[in-house]
C-alpha cells in the first residue's frame, strides 16, 4: 500500500505540473484545500474515490494509468539495468529502484532512456573499433536508440490494442463489401475503384528484391510472385491502410515515446501492419473462432489465410474492452538468440538489454524445426506461465535466395492454459515446471547450469579447490 501511495502522489504532481498549475489552482479544482493536495503529492495522505473520480472529470484522465501496471514495467526495466556490472560496486536491492521509481517516476524513465543512450554509444563505439581494427574507412557512427526499441515500446505502452484501425478495418469490411468475396480479388478491386491504383503481380527478377512495391506517379502497386495467397491478401491491406488511414497512422506516430524520424516510420509501417490483420483476421470473427478452435495456430491459419506468426500476433491484440482474449505474451528469436519482437500481454518479463533466459522453450524449438513444442515455465517470484514455440517458415525467392530462420513464442499465465489446444495431456499443476529466468543478471537461481552471469544479488565468490554446477554456481557447503 505504502508503494501504491509512493505512485499516485508522484503521478499526482506529474499531471498538475504538466498541466502548468500551482498547487493551489489544481485544489479549487478539485475542490480540496492546496495543503490537503500538497500532503497528497507528497505520499503523507492516501488520495480518496471522491478526489480521484474528480481528477477523471477535470482532467479527461482514464483512471487506467494509475493501476501502476506501467510503473512496474518501469521497475522492472530497471532492474535489468542495474543488473550491468557497470552499477556492481552500488549494491543496489529490489527496494531501492521501487523507491525511486515510486517517488520520482520521470527521474527513473530519464535514467532508463540514459542507459539506452549509453548503450547505443557503447555498441557504435564498438562497431567503430572494430571497422578501424580493419582498416575500414568510417564516415560516421550513429549514437542513439534503436528505432525498433522505441516502436517496441509505444506498442507495450498501448498493449497492442489500436480501437482507430480495428475500425478501420471493420469499416473497410461493410463499403467493400468483402463478405462472402475471394479477398485478394475484393482488394484489388477496392484499391482500383476507390483509389485508382492497379495491382499487378511481377516476376521476382524485376523486383528488385522487393516483395511490394507502390509507385504513387503510376497508381501501380506491384507485388512479387514468390507471395502466397495470403501474404498477398496481406500486402494489400496493408497497402489499403498506408492510403486510407494516412491520418490516423500520422497521429498514431506523433508519440514523445518516438524520438526519430525513422522511429516514426517504422511505427507507420508497424501500425499499417496491425490494420492489414485486423482486415484479414475481423475482431469478432477470428476471437470467437480462436476461442471455438481452442486456440490453434494452425488451424486458424488455414482458416484466415494467414501465416503462424500473423496469428500470433494477431492473438496477442484481442484486448477490447468486454471482449477479451486470452493475455498473451509473444517473443521472436533468431538463431543467435536475438530478441527481434517482444511483447508481454501477460505480465512476464522479458529481457530488453541481454538475451533470453536459455532454458526458454523457444530456444529449443531450432532443435525441432517445424514442430510446436510447449513448457511450464516457472519464473524466479513463482509466477507460472505455459509457453507453445515454434521456428517460423517464410517464402522463399529460390533456390539461392538465403532464408531467415525465426523461431516464435506465445505464452500465458497457467490459469488460462486450459483453453488452449496445446495444454491436451499436460499436467498444469505440475511443480516440475521449467526454472526460468529473466536474464543470468537478475535470477537468483544460483545453481542453474546453464548461468552465463553472476547474479547482482550474490556476489561472486570463487573458490579453486570447488566446481559448482556452473562457473557461477554457489558452491556454499552451508
Amino acid at each position: 500500500m505504502v508503494q501504491d501511495k509512493l505512485r499516485l502522489g508522484s503521478r499526482i504532481r506529474a499531471l498538475r505540473r504538466g498541466e502548468g498549475l500551482s498547487q493551489a489552482k489544481m485544489a479549487e479544482r478539485l475542490g480540496i484545500s492546496a495543503s490537503y493536495l500538497n500532503l497528497i503529492e507528497h505520499n503523507q495522505r492516501p488520495l480518496s474515490a471522491q478526489v480521484l473520480l474528480r481528477l477523471a472529470q477535470e482532467f479527461h484522465l482514464d483512471l487506467k494509468s494509475f493501476a501502476g501496471g506501467e510503473d512496474e514495467r518501469l521497475v522492472a526495466d530497471l532492474l535489468e539495468v542495474f543488473g550491468d556490472p557497470l552499477f556492481e560496486r552500488l549494491s543496489l536491492t529490489p527496494a531501492d529502484v521501487r523507491d525511486q521509481v515510486g517517488q520520482s517516476p520521470i527521474v527513473a524513465r530519464a535514467l532508463l532512456d540514459l542507459y539506452h543512450a549509453y548503450q547505443g554509444a557503447r555498441t557504435s563505439a564498438g562497431i567503430l573499433s572494430e571497422r578501424l581494427s580493419e582498416g575500414q574507412e568510417m564516415k560516421g557512427v550513429e549514437i542513439s536508440r534503436l528505432p525498433s526499441e522505441e516502436v517496441s515500446d509505444f506498442i507495450q505502452r498501448h498493449m497492442n490494442y489500436f480501437p482507430a484501425l480495428e475500425e478501420g478495418a471493420e469499416r473497410l469490411w461493410r463499403e467493400a463489401g468483402l463478405e462472402g468475396k475471394d479477398l485478394f480479388q475484393a482488394l484489388a478491386q477496392y484499391l482500383e475503384q476507390v483509389r485508382g491504383v492497379r495491382v499487378r503481380i511481377e516476376k521476382i527478377g524485376t523486383m528488385h528484391g522487393a516483395i511490394r512495391r507502390f509507385d504513387p506517379a503510376r497508381s501501380e502497386l506491384l507485388l512479387s510472385e514468390v507471395l502466397r495467397r495470403g501474404s498477398r491478401n496481406f500486402q494489400l491491406a496493408h497497402q489499403v491502410g498506408l492510403l486510407e488511414h494516412s491520418g490516423v497512422l500520422e497521429r498514431l506516430a506523433d508519440d514523445p515515446l518516438l524520438m526519430t524520424g525513422a522511429a516514426r516510420s517504422l511505427c507507420r509501417v508497424a501500425m499499417a501492419n496491425y490494420y492489414a490483420a485486423a482486415v484479414l483476421m475481423p475482431y469478432d470473427r477470428f476471437l470467437k473462432a480462436a476461442q471455438e478452435e481452442r486456440y490453434d495456430i494452425d488451424l486458424l491459419g488455414h482458416r484466415f489465410r494467414t501465416s503462424i506468426e500473423q496469428v500470433c500476433h494477431r492473438l496477442t491484440t484481442l484486448r477490447r474492452p468486454r471482449a477479451e482474449g486470452i493475455p498473451f505474451h509473444l517473443l521472436r528469436v533468431d538463431v543467435a538468440g536475438n530478441i527481434s519482437k517482444r511483447f508481454s500481454g501477460s505480465g512476464i518479463r522479458i529481457a530488453r538489454f541481454s538475451g533470453a533466459c536459455p532454458l526458454w522453450n523457444v530456444h529449443a524449438a531450432f532443435l525441432t524445426p517445424g514442430m510446436t513444442r510447449v513448457q511450464l515455465s516457472r519464473m524466479p517470484d513463482g509466477t507460472t506461465y505455459f509457453d507453445v514455440a515454434r521456428t517460423l517458415s517464410r517464402e522463399s525467392g529460390g533456390y539461392h535466395a538465403q532464408r531467415a530462420v525465426h523461431a516464435i513464442n506465445i505464452g500465458c499465465p497457467v490459469q488460462y492454459a486450459g483453453d488452449l489446444v496445446y495444454s491436451d495431456g499436460v499436467d498444469l499443476g505440475n511443480p516440475a515446471a521449467v526454472p526460468v529466468g529473466v536474464t543470468c543478471r537478475l535470477c537468483d537461481r544460483m545453481n542453474c547450469e546453464q548461468r552465463a552471469f553472476p547474479a547482482i544479488q550474490s556476489p561472486l565468490e570463487i573458490d579453486e579447490n570447488v566446481r559448482g554446477a556452473s562457473f557461477y554456481a554457489s558452491t556454499s557447503e552451508g
